[in-house]
């Protein structure tokens, strides 16, 4: 533990790409394969489920450190983070416990899901009571399912492939579905990732997803002649691959999560395909006999189940749209172009994602208008000799999305962020009128309740979208106007109107407004907008009418 530990603060310390390559490096230099095997799975992003919950851990915390809860609370608002809160309230280690990291998840971290409360409760403040305080910033951490460090899985790939002289290509194709939450990674499937005899990919093991960039500007401008680009729908759904070999099916969303059973009608149409088949595409709900998908809250109504009734699989049906082929015969074909590719995926006889035709850029920004009533976000662009790469990789893939909806809130709850933002309010809440006000007057009666009719109605949240000057002018801005207090989050009175933008729309029964919107974020403070002119509920209920 103390090793991974050191590794941790030495990659959170540092900003710069190679320090960090460099560090990594010496680790697996330095670790037995079992702990390098668990720090690439917890650095590429794997995350083991949660083993005790986080008010348990808490109460816990007060208990051990005879603290009142509010004055932990206190300490954890000022930290804005569990685990560096609960670190440093504890005393001084008594029996020093020093396990290596391997050991520490198998045999006390895994382990603590499957007790009951009481002995989890010893197990917890045993493993507090031989920790010093960094080592217990990582235990909690692990344990509450809140571990994080600023590596992505790329940065693990490139140190992984230097410190083996293994081509990066191969690690990261190795790497797929190492991260899978339900296998745990041994010293044996570590050293495949860069082993000479680990062969090439078997079993259900996928490939690595290649991804678009945002188109830069207007097409004709980026990417020259219209002929040498095929165009698709942006569809929006679950991106995934469906790999069939060895008589078996694997449906592997583009997290590295293994969906197999979540998805049996696009399993059992995968069954019927040749072995060696490997397809890429976008998991949609689509109700028969409809030429469109249905919007993406449908499909949300199966993200996440593990138990599927037969009401739910009527309801929401899903099928796989196909865009690509990356094996057939058992043949990797990603280095083939692109038509060709495509022209293999038609000839298997599944349903293939069409292209837009159009004869130039002006016909394709002209159907691209369209997208919304076609339920899809804008287009994709592909050079029609292009590989199929790893990651985001050069320019051959574009995705050229149309604008988010937009209207503009009302801000009127906020709340402390996490870690560096921890003393700021970063994480906001947002309503619009009930009705439109009939002048600036009738808004600020209302705001002090008195137009029985009028009202903000909250509808959504948000934390993204503004630089940190502009966090740093809405944190003064909520500090000078807050009215009440309701533990961390802050009531403002409302004077600051946002434009905030979100992919999607929906009814929604859990909502005051009635609606819910889908990965809202601020695209600009209304700095030039009083809180009289924001947005009404009935422009959202319009907004989700054009887009139904």
């Amino acid at each position: 533990m103390k090793r991974f530990v050191a590794l941790y603060l030495a990659l959170d310390a540092s900003t710069s790409t190679l320090a960090k390559v460099a560090a990594l490096k010496r680790y697996l230099a330095e670790a037995p394969a079992p702990d390098a095997a668990w720090a690439v799975y917890l650095l590429a992003g794997g995350t083991p489920r949660r083993a005790v919950p986080t008010g348990e851990l808490r109460a816990l915390a007060c208990e051990a450190a005879g603290l009142p809860e509010w004055l932990f609370e206190a300490g954890y608002a000022a930290t804005g983070d569990l685990a560096e809160a609960i670190a440093y309230v504890l005393p001084d280690p008594v029996d020093r416990l020093d396990a290596p990291l391997s050991i520490w998840m198998t045999g006390r971290i895994l382990p603590l899901r499957g007790l009951d409360a009481a002995a989890r409760r010893e197990a917890v403040l045993a493993a507090w009571r031989g920790l010093s305080a960094d080592e217990r910033f990582m235990f909690v951490k692990l344990v509450g399912g809140g571990f994080r460090v600023g590596v992505s899985k790329l940065l693990v790939q490139r140190a992984l492939a230097e410190w083996s002289g293994t081509d990066a290509a191969v690690i990261a194709q190795r790497m797929m579905g190492y991260t899978d939450i339900d296998t745990p990674p041994t010293a044996e499937r570590f050293e495949a990732l860069y082993g000479a005899d680990a062969g090439a990919s078997r079993g259900g093991q996928p490939y690595p997803f290649f991804l678009a960039h945002p188109l830069p500007g207007a097409p004709a401008d980026t990417l020259g002649a219209r002929d040498d680009w095929l165009a698709e729908w942006k569809y929006d759904g679950i991106r995934a691959q469906v790999v069939k070999r060895d008589g078996q099916v694997w449906i592997w969303s583009r997290g590295e999560e293994l969906v197999t059973e979540r998805f049996p009608e696009v399993s059992l149409e995968a069954a019927t395909w040749p072995d060696g088949t490997v397809v890429d595409g976008e998991l949609l709900a689509w109700r028969h006999g409809e030429a469109e998908p249905a919007p993406f809250a449908l499909l949300q109504k199966r993200i996440g189940r593990t138990k599927l009734s037969r009401a739910i699989l009527a309801e929401a049906p899903v099928r796989l749209l196909a865009y690509d082929l990356l094996e057939s015969d058992g043949v990797d074909r990603r280095a083939e172009p692109l038509h060709e590719r495509r022209a293999r995926l038609l000839a298997l006889g599944m349903a293939v994602s069409p292209l837009v035709e159009a004869a130039d850029w002006a016909g394709l920004t002209a159907a691209r208008e369209g997208s919304r009533e076609r339920r899809v976000e804008g287009l994709m662009l592909k050079h029609r000799d292009s590989a199929y790469g790893i990651g985001r990789t050069g320019s051959a893939w574009w995705k050229w999305k149309i604008a988010p909806l937009s209207v503009d809130a009302v801000l009127i709850y906020a709340q402390a962020g996490h870690g560096r933002r921890a003393n700021l309010y970063t994480d906001y809440s947002f309503a619009v009128w009930s009705r439109t006000p009939r002048d600036a007057a009738e808004a600020e009666a209302a705001l002090d309740g008195g137009v029985s009719d009028l009202q903000l109605v909250p509808f959504a949240k948000a934390y993204s979208g503004l630089t940190d000057e502009e966090i740093r002018q809405v944190d003064r801005v909520v500090r000078q106007t807050t009215v009440e207090k309701f533990g961390p989050v802050r009531r403002v009175r409302p004077t600051m109107v946002f434009e905030l933008g979100f992919e999607g729309i929906q009814a929604s029964t859990r909502h005051k407004s009635g609606i819910a919107v889908r990965f809202p974020r601020m695209l600009r403070i209304r700095g030039d907008k009083p809180v009289a002119e924001a947005d009404t509920v009935q422009v959202l209920r319009g907004l989700m009418e054009g887009v139904g």
